[in-house]
């Protein structure tokens, strides 16, 4: 109930793609009225309206360039802050809208997003909040002039690495997203579409192996070990259950799945979502499979006593338990796994230790 109630008080934010309809809306309107443009009232996907400031609103005769500053509430993602500029220009295309990127909009280089190879990674559905935001501030206008829109971002570069497109083959910038035209505090679709979005590239890459990864060190030491190209490494986080259905899904033939103790016992405990505060270690669990492993009763009760699954870790080393331990963990991982993805393709579950060696692994290899 006090979770639920949080969430109720928590400020929803919009996306990059409300953003630049927003700096497009201004600017239109600027060239329109010839005044500078404070704020616009933006119709999102589902036809509700937000209201948005406008940073910067220059304009001329027939263009306009307007800034607004990306807000994601309190979900705030690596794009929260930076400077969204859309810059209108009027053409002798009568009727037409046409939408481009700029500099620090990234470029498509793969096959798989639902983009041209080629084009700016500008989504469908900014695409279409942009034209139908312009098309209802300027039905007048439309009818004697056609519309260039350039969005760009300023510091689009930089914040590029910071996010998942150099992976999916996305050079050069961010992404224009969203899909509801506005962010809702700690919601999952936005990284659920992203994994969805991993696999789509590696299967139009013409690859059909994923290396599944817990997050950004296992994929580091991950990589060291599977020789595959970037766009088949895909970090699931906390979401394995979901993962896994998506590849047996749209067809993927083998995944390695790989991590350290605590996320991979939680996986085979049978925890689809392993947040940490959405699920806990069970000691038992962990001990049980220490004694199946042949381990000496004290060690059993050691770890069944232990704080953490790193503490776990700790014990089963000091104690010498050897790889039986770790493989069994990595054996669980596998059933629970395999179950969820109704055994549709191979999978290969590993084990690292902190320094990156493997330490358990199943099947055995």
């Amino acid at each position: 109930m006090e979770e639920a109630e949080a969430k109720k008080k928590m400020r929803m934010g919009y996306t990059t793609g409300t953003s630049a309809t927003a700096g497009a809306k201004a600017g239109i309107l600027a060239i329109i009225s010839q005044q500078p443009v404070g704020h616009v009232e933006v119709t999102l996907p589902k036809r509700s309206k937000i209201r948005i400031s406008v940073e910067r609103c220059e304009f001329d005769g027939s263009s306009a360039s307007c800034s607004v500053i990306k807000d994601g509430g309190d979900d705030p993602d690596v794009t929260h802050g930076a400077e969204i500029r859309t810059t209108v220009t009027l053409t002798g295309d009568i009727g037409r809208i046409e939408i481009d990127g700029g500099e620090g909009v990234g470029r498509v280089t793969k096959p798989g997003l639902g983009l041209d190879v080629g084009s700016a990674a500008i989504n469908p559905t900014p695409r279409k909040m942009i034209t139908e935001n312009i098309t209802e501030a300027a039905q007048d206008l439309l009818k004697r002039n056609g519309v260039k829109v350039l969005i760009s971002v300023p510091k689009g570069r930089e914040l590029a690495p910071k996010t998942d497109n150099p992976r999916l083959g996305i050079i050069g910038g961010i992404s224009i997203l969203g899909t509801s035209g506005i962010v809702v505090p700690y919601s999952t679709a936005s990284f659920a579409a992203s994994i969805r979005q991993s696999i789509d590239v590696t299967l139009a890459m013409g690859n059909d192996t994923v290396v599944l990864t817990t997050g950004g060190r296992s994929e580091d030491y991950a990589r060291k070990i599977i020789d595959l190209p970037d766009h088949c490494f895909v970090q699931m986080g906390d979401f394995s259950g979901y993962t896994v259905k998506q590849c047996a899904k749209k067809g993927i033939r083998k995944a390695h799945v790989a991590g350290f103790i605590g996320k991979l016992t939680k996986m085979g405990m049978g925890v689809r979502q392993t947040h940490v505060k959405g699920s806990k270690v069970d000691m038992d669990f962990l001990a049980d499979l220490a004694q199946r492993a042949g381990a000496p009763a004290e060690a059993v009760e050691e770890i069944r006593k232990a704080n953490t699954a790193r503490h776990a870790y700790e014990i089963a080393t000091s104690r010498n338990l050897g790889r039986a331990f770790f493989d069994l963990v990595c054996q669980q991982v596998h059933a629970q796994l395999g179950a969820h993805s109704e055994q549709k393709f191979e999978i290969d579950v590993i084990m690292f230790d902190f320094e990156g060696s493997i330490i358990g692994r199943f099947p055995p290899q």
